[in-house]
């Protein structure tokens, strides 16, 4: 099984200011998914953002 066919190993996920939690996106590396709670984090809301092992 090749990356492109491999399922989704990572997921971003948000918490808002009433603690509800949802997922953002899942992603095919760590890397990915920290690069994308990164680029999340930086636009400067009150969220909060992680990423877990799918």
């Amino acid at each position: 099984m090749n990356a492109e066919s491999s399922p989704p190993r990572w997921v971003v996920w948000r918490q808002d200011d009433n603690g509800n939690r949802y997922e953002v996106r899942r992603c095919g590396t760590r890397e990915e998914a920290e690069a994308l709670a990164a680029e999340m984090e930086a636009r400067g809301h009150k969220q909060l953002y992680w990423v877990a092992a799918a």
